[in-house]
């Protein structure tokens, strides 16, 4: 049935696309503060390019892949190829116009192959991530978007709740960085050599602008400019802030401190949490959800230091531990009277926990296979990891011919190896100054210990 549009719900879906599209380069910041800082540029290219080359691969065909008429449920068909039928008129059924809600879409599968960087930062070659992005886009994102979102997805079916993505954007992004960590190897000097972030208020802003761009990616996913958009933008604020409690209380218990990083990492870790669960549980429940996602985050990034994996960013530690936690709590603390299609356990409804649990490991599962393969494939292509030269130099001037910070950038400085007062000609700035940096990550070399917090 044709609906009219709703000049309120249409004005809150544009505002929601803006926010969301704005955590995309908010990623790029709380990433790049991480990474040593001949890295920056190349950490911020893997959110940056996303914007180009999966807004493009999702005009062309992955909205119609995870919106288009179900095939088994599993995958949409091609009746949105190109955006064909997507215009400005009504979605059917919804009150906004056919061509926003697929906007907005769009920018959730964005972010999601960015996420996964976090895990293959300073060391991944940038042909690689490419040709992997555009592949793990099409094969892993729009299939489980369409088996949550889709119509006649399979878990939809089964009424698995997802309000904003817990599922399909954070398990099947944390999954695949934890398959991207083992495939690609770890860093040279990996776990030895203490890498802590080269401008952690880089980060911090990065942060900053991720908790504010997901009131978008929370409250939008209600579509209609409402009480649950309204309900979904305070359980995302509070989660948020019970994250960043939740972290910083484990770090007082185990190292005496709390740190910003950690405050910025658990506030990141309640946003996830909660995403499946900001439109159907209540703000006691969001509370708990954002809590329990700082605590068990924590533990999460911590299982790289065990396993000896090197999750650079914490891209599984993060989103695959916190989505799943978040998913299954949904299950827990969902409610009728907030807008879930069915109440949760703690109303007696244990069966919506074990459907919660099939969804998560079924997208975990699928992702880590399919992400196995590709990575694979890639490998075998254009090939994976940068050189040990390269990644030594620093991938930003191999790649991109680019540095993050030049050589004393104030007055008095230098720019190309020239002193900004001289009044000699500058290099060809075509032509970065390739300065290789000393062996500092060789493996076999004596470094500090690993820091008994998180870092980079």
């Amino acid at each position: 049935m044709q609906t009219a549009i709703n000049s309120g719900d249409t004005a809150w879906l544009l505002v929601s696309t803006a926010l969301v599209m704005l955590m995309t380069p908010g990623l790029a910041l709380f990433y790049g503060g991480m990474v040593q800082q001949r890295n920056v540029l190349s950490t911020f290219m893997h959110s940056f390019f996303a914007l180009g080359i999966v807004t493009i691969q999702w005009v062309v065909l992955g909205y119609s892949l995870s919106f288009g008429a179900t095939h088994g449920g599993v995958i949409g068909g091609f009746d949105f190829f190109a955006l064909k039928g997507v215009g400005t008129a009504a979605k059917e059924g919804m009150t906004v116009p056919h061509i926003l809600f697929m906007a907005y879409q769009g920018m959730f599968a964005i972010i999601t192959p960015a996420l996964i960087s976090g895990a293959y930062a300073e060391r991944m070659k940038f042909s690689a991530y490419v040709l992997f992005t555009l592949l793990w886009t099409t094969l892993v994102y729009d299939p489980i978007a369409h088996w949550v979102w889709g119509p006649g997805g399979w878990l939809a079916e089964m009424k698995a709740l997802d309000f904003a993505g817990g599922t399909v954007v954070h398990v099947s992004s944390g999954v695949a960085a934890l398959v991207a960590a083992m495939v690609i190897g770890p860093r040279l000097g990996y776990p030895n050599l203490r890498r802590p972030p080269h401008n952690l208020t880089m980060t911090v802003l990065g942060a900053g602008l991720l908790w504010f761009g997901w009131f978008g990616f929370n409250a939008g996913s209600a579509l209609t400019a409402g009480e649950q958009a309204s309900l979904a933008l305070v359980n995302t604020h509070i989660a948020a802030a019970a994250g960043a409690i939740g972290w910083g209380l484990v770090e007082m218990m185990r190292v005496g401190k709390v740190t910003m990083l950690g405050v910025a990492s658990g506030l990141v870790a309640g946003l996830v949490g909660i995403t499946p669960a900001a439109g159907f549980v209540g703000p006691m429940g969001s509370i708990a959800i954002g809590v329990a996602a700082g605590l068990v985050c924590y533990g999460g990034v911590l299982l790289k230091s065990k396993f000896k994996y090197d999750d650079a960013l914490d891209a599984f530690g993060v989103h695959g531990v916190g989505g799943a936690l978040g998913a299954l709590l949904t299950g827990v603390f969902a409610k009728k009277v907030y807008g879930s299609a069915v109440d949760g356990v703690l109303d007696g409804n244990w069966k919506v926990l074990g459907v919660q649990a099939l969804g998560v490991g079924a997208a975990a599962l699928y992702s880590a296979l399919v992400s196995f393969v590709l990575l694979k494939l890639v490998d075998v292509t254009v090939g994976l990891r940068a050189t040990k030269d390269d990644e030594r130099e620093g991938l930003d001037v191999v790649y991109h011919g680019e540095q993050g910070y030049e050589p004393g950038g104030a007055v008095g400085g230098t720019m190309h190896g020239v002193p900004l007062d001289s009044e000699e000609p500058a290099e060809d700035p075509s032509m970065p100054k390739r300065t290789v940096v000393a062996d500092e990550d060789d493996a076999d070399e004596k470094a500090s210990p690993p820091l008994s917090k998180r870092t980079a």
